[in-house]
């Protein structure tokens, strides 16, 4: 298992959801779990987002993730 966390419009898309308890083997596996369970709407969310492994950005999709690892999922942020 591991946990996932949004942030801002991730967290809006998913519900109002702030973390949550996932199986997946890594990211594109946990990308179609999530989308399963909170739809379309996360779905743009998440073709933009940036994923934070325990941390550190994950650019590899197809790359591992250990059990009990933290996923952070951080949507583009407007500002100037």
């Amino acid at each position: 298992m591991l946990t996932v966390r949004y942030f801002a419009g991730a967290r809006a898309a998913a519900s109002g959801t702030s973390f949550e308890m996932v199986e997946a083997s890594d990211l594109d596996e946990l990308i179609q779990v999530l989308v399963d369970r909170h739809g379309e709407r996360l779905a743009l969310v998440l073709k933009a987002a940036s994923f934070l492994v325990d941390g550190l950005t994950c650019h590899d999709r197809a790359a591992a993730l250990p059990e009990g690892v933290t996923v952070d999922i951080l949507p583009p942020f407007a500002g100037g």
